[in-house]
């Protein structure tokens, strides 16, 4: 069964905080981490958010395409900024990297429309 994007959100939100609250200090160091390279500094957050997208592509980790695609667009991505995005993670990764573009298009489109309708 598809998770919706309110419950994917709601699902990473719960879990993070139960990492986060285990009492394993390790984990708070790489979430701070990983947070800060995400903020604007010489490059925008949004950029930041792309490269981020076109990694996780390549990676093929759909759970990460889903953050770095809801972050972009929440930082301003438009859809042709995605798009060049996603095509350079194709380029890069190559045909192994289509399944992950598909669930990218798709996702990219509910997002935009959720967005576009005040129901993010």
């Amino acid at each position: 069964m598809k998770k919706t994007t309110s419950e994917t959100r709601k699902y990473r939100l719960d879990m993070n905080d139960k990492i986060l609250n285990s009492g394993f200090n390790d984990y708070k160091k790489f979430f701070a981490l990983d947070n800060k390279a995400y903020i604007n500094g010489a490059l925008p957050a949004k950029t930041k958010e792309l490269m981020g997208l076109a990694a996780s592509m390549v990676l093929r980790c759909n759970d990460c395409i889903f953050y770095h695609i809801d972050r972009s667009i929440q930082e301003g991505a438009t859809r042709e900024e995605l798009h060049e995005t996603f095509n350079v993670a194709l380029i890069v990764g190559g045909s192994i990297v289509i399944p992950h573009l598909r669930y990218a298009f798709d996702l990219m489109d509910e997002i935009i429309k959720e967005t576009s309708s005040g129901d993010a």
